[in-house]
């Protein structure tokens, strides 16, 4: 933390911000760079419907410290999309054997889950992708995600998930009950 700190106060970087930290280190970190004079402004965790371990004490941290939050890979490597609905398609990253997304982890039971999240989109006027970034964003403790679009489409389906962030309380429901 020394590091990031004198790196700012050296006027080579504006802000300090840190990657993947659980709860307890991003405390510790934050309480050091406070004492330093050069807080934390943003957190950027990997988070995800599929991906929560964030829910895990660090979003109330980062409450507590006033850090922001960039969720990167909001969609779960493409599994939030339309995308696995019907199994592994090719040329996904699931079917390239390099990738983070590996076959083992489109499962049956995966697709399932996909498809019954996919319902409540349609439901909500929304794609399976809209939805799950509109449900990341929904809590206040979530600044901005971190989308990677590989065409204007994808992009403009994307950013469509700011038209509807509201959930109602049976949807929250149903979307627990189909995550748990």
């Amino acid at each position: 933390m020394g590091a990031l700190d004198s790196i700012v106060k050296q006027g080579k970087a504006l802000y300090i911000g840190i990657s993947s930290y659980a709860a307890a280190d991003t405390k510790k970190a934050a309480d050091i760079l406070k004492q330093l004079g050069t807080p934390c402004l943003i957190h950027q965790p990997r988070y995800s419907m599929l991906d929560r371990w964030v829910e895990d004490g660090l979003l109330n941290v980062l409450e507590e410290y006033g850090v922001g939050s960039i969720a990167f890979s909001p969609l779960a490597q493409g599994m939030l999309t339309d995308k696995y609905l019907n199994g592994i398609p090719e040329n996904s990253r699931a079917a390239s054997p390099n990738g983070y997304l590996q076959t083992s982890d489109i499962t049956p039971e995966k697709v399932a889950q996909l498809k019954q999240l996919n319902e409540i989109a349609k439901q909500r006027n929304q794609s399976l992708a809209q939805m799950a970034l509109a449900w990341l964003l929904k809590d206040d403790r979530i600044t901005s995600v971190l989308i990677g679009a590989s065409s204007v489409a994808q992009l403009e389906n994307n950013l469509a998930s700011l038209d509807n962030t509201h959930f109602t309380s049976e949807e929250l429901k149903a979307i627990e009950l189909i995550l748990s």
